[in-house]
């Protein structure tokens, strides 16, 4: 039996990743047997394939240009990169223009490739790729035409997985649901066009555009600026038409009615012609023009109380429609609008008319194309009644029928561009118009003759001020110049270049991220900015915990930026959620990679610890051109990573003085930034260099989280904070001020070196130390401190989802460090049996000499930690690594060891002497 085809892995990409900086789908394949089968060892299968899709002819792929991608089907490609132009062809066939993907072969897994591919939408891109590879195997021989977990991919099942047809059936309605409308989609087109970052807030058209502090919201053309008393004015025809006729602006005369029998008595007072329409209505519905008669009053009242309670009639305005268009106080596009019609030909019906009309690609349903399909309702049928016509009457060649009494595009209409002609006097009432009413963005309704004339001679006048102006009337014309009216709106919002996107500082390596963005945070708070911080213990926001989880992955850095509270984005960055779905901003203004040393291997395609520093490096690379990737000089790893890293370099380290790196000094006298910790007593001295001068910043002993000077890891940290603060411009000062009061207590930094002492002597140490980089680094910090410490305990474990070899490994670790040690299991095994985390542990303990009898296994970090407070005596130190760092705190704090034993009263007896 053959190896099929099987679907091993998936991952949506929403933002810079492993493979690209540009969001994409990864679908991992096994391509079993169809690994010895490329295609030019398929017979006919080319043509089978061009023929089903041509478009794949006008893929370039490697070649660069028309054709290319054939020439590789010809050539001979595997199945993976076949299915990865299919997905590609799949979305642009639906409607979403994609052009980019690759497809990889895992390194040491034959036959395994990741396919990617970018997407505008994840739910249409995912449907094509899934789709994409039923459609190749239906195209293969029956033998290597099986597909395996399929189901991986969570997409529906479709009755012809081999035809483009009903493949395209699936897709479409996904990319009608996840498309904006016309207005929504010009404005966030203008904005990324200006770099500035546009998010989706919810299933309509509420858009984020910036980040943080900076961002200002959309729905459609409503902005944040948007004054609620104008839209509310706006919906309320009679009120706004009373505000500007006290304005002296010219609007029709009319009355609010609430029965038919009102409506034909008022029709008649402010005599014939009439409009009669809703109060509050939008779009054209239930307005009936041209009224000459009380019984077509009474009907246009009934028309319009469907749409609302209350109804105006009003004296109708000689001209044409035309939308006038008023963006922040400047009138930027003028349409003048035709009702929805048909020209008789002599031959058709009006029913075939309007089909044939409909027929035009550039009609849709609703607001998805250009023009809207002209739809048969009870108004239309009335007002053909009106002319004594019906849906079959053949109007004579060239007569004009009209089909609407409005001219909205919603009901069918088309625009002409009239921007260029409009009489000034006209544009002034507009604009005066919207302010009167108070909206930064309106559509002004304007009924002229001759919109090149004064409205003050020809007569006429303002119909209605709206808010939320739809656009695409301004954008797609039926006639005349297209508009960018989506700019105008971006520049009002974000005038003179205004800022966009609040400053982000992106922290990434095996250890120290957690302190480090704390660090940062302290700095930036210090110069006054409100802080957004994600770390493994939580989202913060202006120093107060909004979530307690860890957050150090994606989702929490888009809570952050999406926050308008925020001035600067502190991210911790991890490993996991970089492999998972990439990182959670698209370019980072600061980015810092500390280090890469054994941690995680073995997981997720991560088996080496030069695959953990590709991972790390996707922070270096998504750091904005003007901005600065803050590197570790001391890391070999870390250093390769400067020659892809984005912005400029900037290097801090510890080995200053005369064991500076030779790259490292020649760096600092071609100008370049650094921060480098110069050796001298407790710590040294963190010194800054910039264009070749060197300012001392602070003594590390200054630090108090250095605890005078001999945790050499936070000096180290402390180094990568100060680089990546002032390379950003802030002042020394400030800097230097934050860290000379950033403490490793409890509050400022939890379960980074948190020490608390108990009453009876004995000193309690809580750090999140979990590998071992990191636990080396703090056994060096307790062979500094235990000088006058009797015994050494420890709470020690590691994750379950580590290799045997690197749980051995931490025991054996313990035991260089600790004389009591605590073996605890994990609160989550990550698939490992009960018990089997400690032997291991306790296996590579003994193995690296310690004394059995002094090694031991309990259940839980909380049982462990009980046991060594009632163990430890007076000079003793207990060193906990816990998983739940809070709670363990908590126990610590609230311990309270028991008073010692008062001493035996000392009695003397005297004996009697003896009396002679």
């Amino acid at each position: 039996m053959t190896a099929p085809l099987r679907v091993l892995e998936r991952s949506i990409y929403r933002g810079p990743h492993l493979y690209s900086l540009a969001p994409m789908i990864r679908i991992q394949l096994d391509l079993g047997e169809l690994e010895d089968w490329p295609t030019n060892r398929l017979p006919g299968f080319t043509d089978r394939l061009v023929a089903l899709l041509p478009q794949l002819q006008e893929h370039g792929c490697s070649y660069g240009e028309p054709g290319g991608f054939v020439r590789r089907l010809n050539d001979g490609t595997w199945m993976g990169h076949v299915i990865e132009h299919v997905a590609i062809a799949l979305q642009n066939l639906a409607g979403h223009r994609i052009t980019r993907g690759k497809t990889r072969s895992v390194r040491g897994r034959p036959g395994v490739y990741n396919m990617l591919y970018c997407y505008r939408d994840e739910a249409v891109g995912l449907a094509a790729g899934a789709h994409a590879i039923w459609l190749v195997a239906s195209l293969l021989p029956p033998e290597l035409a099986a597909v395996e977990n399929w189901g991986l991919l969570g997409v529906p099942e479709i009755g012809e997985p081999g035809s483009v047809d009903a493949i395209l059936a699936a897709l479409k309605p996904l990319v009608v649901k996840a498309a904006y409308g016309p207005t929504t989609q010009a404005l966030v087109d203008a904005a990324r066009r200006r770099g500035i970052p546009a998010f989706r807030l919810n299933e309509q058209s509420l858009v984020q555009l910036g980040t943080g502090s900076r961002q200002r919201r959309i729905r459609a053309s409503v902005t944040g600026a948007t004054s609620l008393i104008g839209a509310e004015l706006a919906g309320n025809k009679n009120a706004a038409k009373a505000l500007l006729a006290d304005a002296g602006l010219p609007v029709p005369r009319g009355v609010v009615v609430r029965s038919a029998e009102q409506a034909a008595v008022e029709a008649k007072r402010l005599r014939y012609p009439v409009v009669i329409k809703p109060l509050d209505g939008n779009h054209g519905r239930g307005v009936t023009t041209d009224i000459a008669s009380e019984e077509m009053a009474r009907a246009a009242f009934d028309l319009a109380r469907e749409h609302s309670r209350v109804v105006i009639v009003e004296r109708q305005l000689p001209g044409n429609d035309h939308r006038i268009l008023v963006v922040g106080g400047k009138v930027v596009a003028v349409a003048e609008r035709v009702p929805a019609r048909v020209i008789g030909d002599g031959v058709h019906t009006i029913r075939q008319l309007i089909n044939i009309i409909n027929e035009d690609p550039r009609r849709g349903i609703g607001h998805e194309k250009v023009l809207t399909r002209i739809k048969v309702d009870e108004a239309m049928l009335q007002l053909l009644a009106k002319d004594r016509r019906t849906l079959e009457t053949v109007p004579p060649l060239g007569e004009e029928v009209r089909l609407r009494h409005t001219a909205n595009l919603s009901t069918g209409g088309t625009a002409v561009d009239r921007t260029e002609v409009i009489h000034p006097d006209n544009a002034a009432i507009a604009a005066q118009a919207a302010a009167v009413v108070g909206l930064d963005v309106a559509g002004i309704d304007f009924l002229s003759p001759d919109i090149s004339r004064s409205v003050r001679e020809t007569g006429g006048g303002i119909v209605e001020v709206n808010a939320a102006p739809g656009f695409r009337m301004h954008l797609q014309p039926s006639e005349g110049r297209r508009r960018n009216v989506a700019r105008p709106v971006i520049e009002s919002l974000f005038p003179d270049g205004a800022p966009s996107r609040i400053p982000v500082f992106a922290v990434t390596g095996t250890n120290g991220k957690s302190t480090t963005v704390r660090m940062v945070s302290r700095i930036l708070c210090e110069a006054g900015m409100r802080v957004g911080m994600t770390s493994t213990s939580g989202v913060y926001v202006d120093g107060r915990m909004l979530l307690a989880a860890d957050a150090s992955g994606p989702k929490s850095a888009r809570v952050v930026l999406r926050n308008p509270l925020v001035d600067a984005a502190v991210l911790e960055t991890a490993r996991g959620g970089m492999l998972r779905e990439g990182l959670g901003y698209d370019r980072a203004d600061v980015g810092a990679v500390l280090n890469v040393s054994e941690d995680h291997l073995g997981l997720k395609g991560i088996d080496t610890i030069e695959d953990l520093a590709r991972v790390k490096s996707i922070v270096a690379v998504a750091v904005a051109r003007r901005g600065h990737t803050v590197l570790n000089a001391d890391d070999p790893l870390v250093v390769r990573m400067e020659r892809y890293a984005g912005g400029k370099v900037v290097w801090f380290s510890m080995e200053g003085g005369p064991d500076m790196r030779r790259a490292l000094r020649r760096h600092i006298e071609a100008g370049g930034m650094a921060m480098v910790r110069e050796p001298g007593p407790l710590g040294g001295t963190l010194v800054w260099w910039s264009g070749g001068r060197c300012e001392p910043l602070l003594d590390a002993a200054d630090i108090p989280a250095t605890l005078g000077g001999a945790a050499e890891f936070n000096i180290a940290n402390a180094l990568a904070a100060a680089a990546m603060t002032l390379s950003h411009g802030l002042d020394v000062e400030v800097v230097r001020r934050a860290l000379g009061h950033f403490t490793s207590s409890f509050e400022e930094s939890p379960g980074r070196l948190n020490i608390h002492d108990l009453p009876n002597g004995v000193r309690v140490i809580v750090d999140y130390a979990h590998n071992e980089a990191a636990v080396t680094a703090l056994g060096r910090l307790l062979d500094r401190m235990r000088s006058d410490r009797r015994r050494l305990f420890g709470v020690v474990s590691i994750p379950g989802d580590r290799r045997d070899e690197d749980i051995r490994g931490m025991g054996a670790l313990a035991a260089r460090y600790f004389d009591e040690i605590m073996f605890r299991e994990a609160p989550d095994g990550r698939g490992r049996p009960v018990g089997s985390i400690n032997a291991l542990l306790a296996e590579g303990a003994v193995a690296a000499g310690h004394d059995p009898s002094k090694l031991h296994r309990l259940p839980s970090e909380e049982v462990a930690t009980q046991v060594c407070l009632e163990q430890a005596e007076p000079g003793d130190m207990i060193v906990i690594m816990p998983t739940e760092v809070e709670r363990i705190w908590r126990q610590v704090v609230s311990y309270v060891p028991p008073a010692p034993a008062e001493p035996e009263p000392v009695v003397t007896v005297f004996e009697e002497p003896e009396h002679a």
